[in-house]
């Protein structure tokens, strides 16, 4: 992993504007268990719901986030777990994927909101999908390779123990993204290991359990998905170009919805495109949800209030052409397209 010294990547205006934009706080209760939230963007909206990954926490969007609530209520809710969110004695994908839902209510989004989850957040996105699919307007999956990891590597995650450090400045410089990557932008990163530690009595610690993956486990191993009942609900896949995914594993997880997803490649962009291609990966969530809030007012217009409907797959069954976007030099709007478990651990 490459972090740049401060001195060589100076801190952009963009990134200063967007954190000075602080988030408000709220929480919400489900199943017994607070959740924690972060809100951007003006109550009674359209809306985003931003999903995290493993272990990570939702200061993980705090940069992304205020350049999307321009034109949506934004929330992005720390999993329990994970966070300042509550834990739990078990962790299943759809108790997570009932939190996602219950935070789109509970932040003032206006509607069916739409689903972004990066990683393992991916994962819970699509059962949400599939869970709540007559609830959703859309999903944005962010290089999630939809795979239970290995017995080795379980095993290995489990012979690992908590550790404390005395100092907020040492648990920070043992800050690490897993999978590693080549380049972190040394702004971001220092801005997410900060929100990503908490002091104790006994010193520094994560802000996630750590008995995470235990908690997960039936059987000794992580339950595979059930099959991405999604109905219509459109979704969209992006690869990140030197992240986990090959092109032809994307493929096949585009086929695992019942509406194939859509494939774009954020190209250069490691596994956690918000650490090294922040702009890139804003661009193409505006493009998408632009496309998609187009395509949901037309369908308005033309059917009126009382037969309003909101997925903006219905424009397919009225036979109305799909709008082509053009993000840097290639089309957006048909089949396959380009553009140009993230833990913070202490090993």
């Amino acid at each position: 992993m490459a972090v740049a010294a401060e001195s060589v990547v100076a801190v952009p205006d963009w990134f200063a504007g967007a954190v000075a934009e602080l988030p408000e706080h709220r929480e919400v209760e489900v199943d017994g268990a607070a959740i924690h939230l972060r809100c951007w963007g003006r109550t009674g909206t359209p809306g985003v719901v931003l999903v995290h990954g493993g272990s990570a926490h939702s200061g993980w969007w705090d940069h992304i986030a205020p350049l999307l609530a321009t034109t949506h209520r934004v929330v992005a809710l720390d999993l329990s777990g994970h966070g300042d969110s509550a834990t739990r004695s078990r962790y299943p994908m759809e108790g997570w994927a009932d939190e996602v839902m219950a935070a789109a209510e509970a932040a003032g989004i206006d509607g069916q909101p739409y689903i972004v989850g990066h990683s393992m957040g991916g994962r819970v996105a699509g059962v949400v999908g599939a869970r709540h699919r007559e609830s959703v307007a859309g999903l944005i999956i962010i290089d999630s390779p939809f795979q239970e990891p290995s017995e080795e590597a379980i095993a290995w995650q489990l012979r690992r123990t908590a550790k404390t450090y005395p100092s907020e400045e040492e648990i920070c410089g043992r800050f690490r993204t897993v999978p590693e990557q080549d380049t972190l932008l040394p702004y971001i990163a220092r801005h997410v290991a900060a929100e990503s530690v908490r002091k104790t009595d006994d010193g520094w610690v994560w802000k996630f359990d750590p008995d995470m993956l235990r908690k997960r486990l039936e059987h000794g191993r992580i339950p595979p998905l059930e099959p991405l009942r999604t109905g219509e609900t459109p979704v969209i896949y992006i690869r990140c170009e030197r992240g986990l995914v090959s092109r032809e594993r994307a493929s096949e997880i585009a086929g695992l919805f019942d509406r194939p997803a859509t494939v774009v490649e954020l190209a250069e962009a490691g596994h956690h495109p918000m650490m090294d291609q922040p702009l890139p990966l804003v661009a193409t969530l505006r493009t998408a949800l632009a496309q998609w809030d187009s395509i949901r007012r037309r369908v308005r217009a033309d059917r009126g209030p009382e037969q309003c409907v909101t997925h903006p797959a219905d424009m397919e069954h009225r036979h109305c052409d799909q709008v082509p976007v053009t993000v840097g030099e290639r089309e957006f709007g048909s089949d396959t397209y380009g553009v140009g478990d993230e833990r913070p651990l202490a090993e």
